[in-house]
């Protein structure tokens, strides 16, 4: 087995990220959803105002998964965190620690940037997942719901309609 490695994602790797992310909709059962295009993630990564970031993971020289965060802050603790938007190993380089290594890393960043919290979210049938995180002492945060606006609702929201 190759070594692990994982490195920031620089824009000539904006194809191989948009494949991870085309590859992560079908195993949620979601490509339909999928409307985000190359110029979208180029512009959301490494435009001028970007405020997301990616990583990949490498096995060898072969791109085996990456992740997606951003940070953002608690008013609680006074200090950021970071939000791990989405993470994706391919299934046939599973088992071999980059789902590991890939959260290690955003840990360790988070540490490094005196960052309090390292959140995310799963979905609520991914039972492979669930049961990953909380053999790393992830624990589920049931007492939150989740929201989301967008669409026409967003639009509305936003005209005081």
């Amino acid at each position: 087995m190759s070594e692990l490695t994982i490195v920031p994602a620089r824009p000539d790797q904006v194809p191989v990220i948009m494949g991870f992310i085309r590859a992560l909709a079908i195993y949620e059962n979601a490509e339909d959803q999928v409307e985000a295009t190359e110029e979208d993630i180029q512009q959301a990564l490494f435009g001028e105002d970007a405020t997301t970031h990616g990583v990949i993971c490498f096995m060898g020289d072969q791109p085996v998964g990456f992740a997606i965060y951003f940070f953002n802050f608690s008013t609680w603790t006074g200090k950021r965190g970071i939000y791990l938007e989405d993470l994706f190993v391919d299934p046939e380089y599973r088992g071999h620690g980059a789902g590991k290594a890939l959260l290690q890393y955003l840990a360790k960043l988070a540490l490094d940037k005196d960052c309090r919290r390292f959140e995310w979210s799963v979905l609520d049938w991914n039972t492979p997942s669930i049961a990953f995180y909380e053999s790393l002492g992830a624990r589920p945060m049931s007492e939150w719901i989740g929201y989301r606006v967008d669409g026409e609702a967003l639009e509305r929201l936003a005209q005081g309609v």
